[in-house]
């Protein structure tokens, strides 16, 4: 999943700190430590952050988790 978060941040030409308070101001506890680690795959993502994330990068949460790779909704 973090390889793909990266991917979807790069795209969309967000830096991590960016991307943590897009996501702050949609209700969700994020900082730019926390994208780091989602992208390095060293931190735990509950379900609700799974779907912040895929809300935020407008794509499906299966694409996030690997699931897929078609990213529509």
């Amino acid at each position: 999943m973090g390889q793909r978060v990266k991917e979807l941040r790069k795209a969309h030409n967000l830096t991590q700190k960016t991307l943590a308070a897009k996501l702050q101001l949609a209700g969700y506890d994020f900082n730019d430590l926390a994208i780091l680690r989602i992208e390095q795959g060293t931190r735990f993502v509950p379900d609700y952050e799974v779907v912040a994330l895929a809300e935020v990068f407008n794509v499906s949460c299966e694409y996030l988790l690997g699931l897929t790779d078609a990213p529509a909704k």
